[in-house]
Order: C-alpha cells, then sequence, then structure tokens
C-alpha cells in the first residue's frame, strides 16, 4: 500500500480501481481488461477515451491518494445513500438518476445535475427531490507518461521522476473553473426551488476552500459530505470513507466560496501607475495586449 512517510516515487495510487502494488488476479484482470470497479456506465473504463482510458483513479500526492475520476466516488454507490440521509426523512422511498438537465427561467442551459435524488409515493409519483453534486480534482502536469510506463511493466517497485512537471492536484482550477461556477449557476435554482442540495468532495479539497459557517443538520439546505480512501491491508485495496459532513446554508456557503481574497493594493497600485506613465509617454505597453494586438 501507499506509505505515507515515504517520499513520492511515483504519481500513481490507483490504475484502473487497485493500488499499483497490489499484484493479486482480481487486480491483474482489470488491468488487463482495463475494466472499472466502480459502477462506471460499461464496465470498462472510458476515462478520456473509450479506446484508450487513461485508467488513473486517484493520484499518489504526498503519500496519500488524491482522487482525480469522479467514478472513483461511485464505490458502492454510498455517496448516494448517504446524501439521501440528509435530503430525506428514514421513510421516504427513494431513488436517483443521473446527468439531468437544469435550465434557468428563460430555458438556457444552467448544466447537469449529477445526481438527482427522488422520492416517490405507491404509485411511483415524484413526492420530493435533491441534488448531488461530486468533484473530483484537476491535475497538473504529465500523467500519461507514468501510465503508460508502469502498463509497460506493473510491478509494485514501480517508479518514475522524468516529467518536468510531476503530476499534482490543481486546487485552485479544481474550485475557480468548475467547482464554484457549479455551485452559483445549478446551486441558484435549486436554493428558489427550495431543495437540499450535496456535495461530495475529497477532504483535502474541501481544506482548500474557505471556511465556512456550520449549522445544525435539521436547519441545513447545503451539506458539504467529505471523503478520503482509506488502506484496507487484507485485500490491499484503497476503500471509500466518508470522513465527515459539513452541514451549512446555501446563502452562507455561496457567499464564502465565492469571495476572492483581495490582494495588495499597492502592488496593483504601482502597475497602474506604470500604465498611466507609459500611455503619458507615448510608450507601447508591452502588457498591453490591445497595444500588441494593433501591432
Amino acid at each position: 500500500m501507499i506509505n505515507e512517510k515515504a517520499p513520492t516515487q511515483q504519481p500513481l495510487a490507483e490504475v484502473f480501481g487497485f493500488p499499483v502494488d497490489n499484484e493479486s488476479e482480481r487486480a491483474k484482470r482489470y488491468r488487463d481488461n482495463k475494466l472499472c470497479p466502480f459502477n462506471n456506465i460499461v464496465s470498462n473504463c472510458t476515462k478520456n477515451s473509450i479506446e484508450f482510458p487513461l485508467g488513473v483513479c486517484s493520484l499518489n500526492h504526498k503519500g496519500k491518494p488524491v482522487i482525480i475520476c469522479p467514478i472513483r466516488f461511485r464505490e458502492d454507490w454510498s455517496i448516494i445513500s448517504d446524501a439521501a440521509g440528509f435530503i430525506f426523512d428514514k421513510k421516504a422511498t427513494w431513488t436517483h438518476v443521473g446527468e439531468v438537465r437544469l435550465k434557468d427561467k428563460h430555458g438556457k442551459s444552467a448544466g447537469n445535475i449529477d445526481y438527482v435524488l427522488v422520492s416517490y409515493d405507491d404509485k411511483g409519483r415524484v413526492v420530493d427531490f435533491g441534488s448531488l453534486e461530486v468533484q473530483a480534482v484537476y491535475i497538473s502536469g504529465n500523467l500519461t507518461g507514468p501510465f503508460t510506463a508502469y502498463l509497460e511493466n506493473p510491478s509494485p517497485g514501480f517508479t518514475w521522476t522524468q516529467a518536468f512537471k510531476f503530476p499534482k492536484p490543481d486546487y485552485l482550477s479544481s474550485s475557480r473553473k468548475r467547482l464554484i461556477p457549479q455551485i452559483i449557476a445549478k446551486g441558484s435554482i435549486l436554493k428558489q426551488w427550495k431543495k437540499k442540495q450535496v456535495v461530495a468532495l475529497q477532504t483535502s479539497f474541501y481544506n482548500t476552500l474557505p471556511e465556512l459557517p456550520e449549522f445544525d443538520k435539521a436547519e441545513s439546505d447545503f451539506a458539504f459530505f467529505l471523503y478520503d480512501l482509506v488502506p484496507v491491508k487484507k485485500s490491499k485495496t484503497l476503500e471509500l470513507k466518508l470522513q465527515r459532513v459539513v452541514y451549512t446554508k446555501f446563502a452562507k456557503a455561496l457567499e464564502q466560496i465565492a469571495k476572492f481574497e483581495a490582494g495588495s493594493i499597492k502592488e496593483f497600485t504601482k502597475i497602474l501607475q506604470k500604465k498611466l506613465d507609459a500611455k503619458r509617454a507615448g510608450k507601447t505597453d508591452p502588457g498591453n495586449l490591445e497595444n500588441i494586438v494593433a501591432e
């Protein structure tokens, strides 16, 4: 398994569902056949490509596995049952549907909801619903190189340190380019409908977000369910485990998450002064895109 005390010698935590040091027959079969054990829409992994999938489920970063594929969160469908416990009462009969298009008042798409949990009566009529969004982490650096090298020679002692940019989690892009826009667009509509919302993240991702106000479960309409991959020694696998639930309110959470902390106003003023001086002197400002294009 991953040694948390050892320095990272290669970036792969799980390949086609199994840690790279798992040499069991089951692990080999999944790798040989490019299978996905985490409830993908088909039996095979389809990450990036159907024919040549990039079958890396989680990244080895600082000795800990970081989930980079959203399908990895589907293990045993625990995210669904966990979310249902927040959205519905215990007596509700419910199921879930995936990838539901959400439109605004003008018919424009606000995006697809990853999972809509639906409660229904004995005649199959919708009684209530809530949303579940799942966010894995984007990466920076080259992952194709080590993945290809590992498949050519899969061994417990696999190492790979050749990359100019060693693959690592890109939490900032994950939040600003994906998570925050999703919460603003889809979350705002669901809030107006007074529907509960759940976001499933890994703990390390959540810890990069601004601190959010927490409320009692009964008062909350928005919750972050935080998961991690926990080693199971006997099977030499990693198991998705719920670590913590942050109960909050949509408006309060959005206020904090969408807020960018201001940098130095002095530095910004210096930049303005340089641009102003250049403009008054009739000089071309190399940092001004409009001037560069015009030339």
